[in-house]
């Protein structure tokens, strides 16, 4: 039977995913002992470039004792003609158990894990999924308002490009949560108005509803062919501001998966508002991730 990985969030019942969720609060609450992933080789392999998303998985790894390896993957085999499934076995040869990869391509870390005997952690691949991503979020949203069902979350912006969207849409779905998306009809086309998700163009409209709002940047080295008319309508229509702060509840929470861009889809109002949670949500990034790697390699029990 080949090891577990998680691809995307839907590679977790409902039930694991709120195990998930509850192992992470734990170890929030208390980090366990150095020895959950004592002696197992844990690679960190990101063809992309990353800050939060690569130091938050090696603080986990080493939160849970694993043996963490990290290498530029510029200087790997694969960077000289040798294929996915030749990498996944010469990694497994000596001795990784786990990769942690990130990669431009959607579907890379599916053709990873078809080819290596280990687990494969998605930490991102093209537009595709960031699993570990909506789960930090789930986790964050929880912590605040201690349920999901019923909750009302607008996803605001570059959604057709957004792996992070895509992963919080399944994640959000699966627990009860009402989802919204918001953006113009260029990065958001209609068809993503499935499964119960609801599209709106009018982001003014829908503020004043919801108890969460998760903006998203502009991710202009993905943008080609003129999707946008031009920046300045796009932050006219879609921007979190001063102005339109006052359209949101006082006690509902701002999200941002970062890395933002100040202007563009927030201004620094936003940044300074007591209702943001991104650094919430970078903390919260270590425990998920942990308990991630400790469902894959050890299990983690489902209530019946």
């Amino acid at each position: 039977m080949p090891a577990r990985s998680l691809l995307d969030v839907d590679d977790l019942s409902p039930a694991e995913l709120v195990a998930v969720l509850d192992r992470a609060v734990a170890f929030r609450e208390v980090l366990p002992p150095r020895d959950l992933l004592a002696g197992v080789p844990v690679l960190n392999l990101f063809f992309e470039a990353s800050t939060r998303t690569a130091t938050s998985f090696t603080l986990a790894e080493q939160r849970v004792g694993a043996d963490v390896i990290s290498f530029a993957p510029g200087a790997s085999s694969l960077g000289k003609g040798e294929t996915i499934a030749d990498t996944a076995l010469t990694l497994y040869g000596i001795g990784v158990r786990v990769i942690v990869v990130r990669h431009q391509q959607s579907g890379f870390a599916r053709r990873l894990a078809d080819a290596f005997e280990g687990h494969v952690i998605n930490a991102g691949d093209g537009t595709h999924a960031h699993p570990t991503q909506a789960l930090l979020d789930l986790m964050t949203l929880r912590q605040e308002f201690n349920r999901f069902d019923g909750l009302r979350v607008a996803i605001v912006g570059d959604i057709l490009h957004s792996r992070v969207a895509r992963s919080n849409i399944v994640g959000m779905r699966a627990m009860g949560i009402d989802v919204t998306l918001v953006g113009p009809p260029t990065l958001l086309p209609r068809e993503f108005g499935a499964g119960g998700v609801r599209i709106e163009r009018d982001f003014d409209a829908v503020l004043p509803h919801v108890d969460a709002v998760m903006m998203l940047r502009i991710q202009r080295e993905r943008i080609t062919g003129g999707l946008l008319a031009s920046l300045d309508d796009y932050t006219l229509r879609y921007q979190l501001n001063r102005a339109r702060l006052r359209s949101l509840g006082g006690s509902a929470m701002i999200l941002h998966p970062g890395p933002y861009n100040r202007g563009v889809e927030l201004t620094d109002d936003v940044l300074d508002d007591p209702r943001s949670r991104y650094v919430a949500q970078v903390h919260n990034g270590v425990f998920v991730r942990m308990a991630v790697l400790d469902l894959l390699v050890n299990g983690v029990p489902v209530a019946a």
